[in-house]
């Protein structure tokens, strides 16, 4: 079984296209994808959890 794709902050952020101060306001707030602490405190966001997390702010806009 392979791992799953864990993603860099920076490499998140330049997919959404959001500043980090904005993600981090957003993951105060209970809003932004998991984030997966490492052993040497590196922050890493699973593939899987951003694309679920996308596919939940997928609402038209009216």
């Amino acid at each position: 079984m392979a791992s799953p794709q864990m993603l860099k902050l920076p490499e998140v952020l330049a997919e959404i296209g959001m500043s980090r101060a904005a993600f981090y306001r957003m993951r105060a707030r209970g809003q932004a994808p998991r984030l997966v602490k490492l052993p040497n405190g590196h922050l890493r966001v699973r593939r899987n959890d951003l694309d679920d997390w996308l596919s939940r702010l997928d609402t038209p806009a009216y």
